[in-house]
């Protein structure tokens, strides 16, 4: 395997003991909205954005 493939690999499963050991509740307070979800979700939800954010960016730089 490649080093790349094994740093990524790695660092998924670090991401997804962490996101499990973290699964109570959390409340957000966005202007009128309350929402209610588990920290798992947030967690996940979050290093998803920042994966597309970085595809975006590798994208724009490879096209200017």
């Amino acid at each position: 395997m490649k080093p790349k493939t094994i740093i990524i690999i790695v660092l998924t499963v670090l991401v997804l003991i962490i996101a499990f050991q973290n699964a109570e509740m959390v409340t957000f307070h966005f202007f009128l909205w309350t929402i209610s979800m588990s920290r798992i979700l947030v967690i996940i939800g979050f290093l998803f954005v920042g994966f597309l954010l970085g595809l975006l960016a590798a994208y724009r730089s490879r096209n200017l």
